[in-house]
């Protein structure tokens, strides 16, 4: 009789291989397909930006994916969440770098990555996951050169306008 072990490995080995596949291979009019987001307007510090917001499961599935412009300089994408949690953003079929800045519920940053670079292997996830290390309730994702531009720190201060 087999070990369940030698049935199950080659059983997660194939679905890993499987789904890698279909992210790696997505049909063309899928990756062409434009998602309107609802947009809002935010001030960061003292700079007014708006923002296209993600805030559905299946939003915050979508977000960036696919999406071949680049956010302007005065613009991002912001991700709301229902409740404050150690959020994590996977760069795969981003494809550009990005700013990424992480607030919690008092609309402070308190998490900053600076020109992410997208993932370039669908297999290796691990660096190419960026986490907070704090609770946010907010991410916001940017063109590189965004948290300068703007000169957001860890402590800035983001108020919601209209979103």
């Amino acid at each position: 009789m087999a070990r369940k072990s030698a049935v199950l490995i080659p059983v997660i080995i194939a679905a890993a291989v499987i789904g890698a596949l279909g992210v790696a291979f997505v049909p063309q009019d899928i990756r062409d397909r434009n998602t309107t987001f609802p947009k809002g307007t935010v001030k960061v510090n003292d700079d007014v930006i708006t923002v296209e917001v993600a805030e559905t499961a299946a939003e915050r599935q979508r977000w960036l994916t696919f999406r071949q412009d680049k956010l302007p300089l005065d613009a991002a994408m912001l991700i709301k969440y229902d409740k404050q949690d150690l959020y994590e953003v996977w760069m795969l079929n981003i494809p550009h770098n990005l700013d990424l800045i992480w607030f919690n519920e008092n609309g402070t940053a308190v998490y900053l990555k600076k020109d992410i670079p997208p993932c370039t292997n669908v297999v290796e996830t691990v660096s190419c996951t960026y986490k907070t290390t704090a609770l946010a309730l907010y991410v916001m994702a940017a063109s590189p050169g965004f948290i300068d531009a703007h000169h957001i720190t860890v402590g800035s201060k983001m108020t919601i306008i209209s979103v």
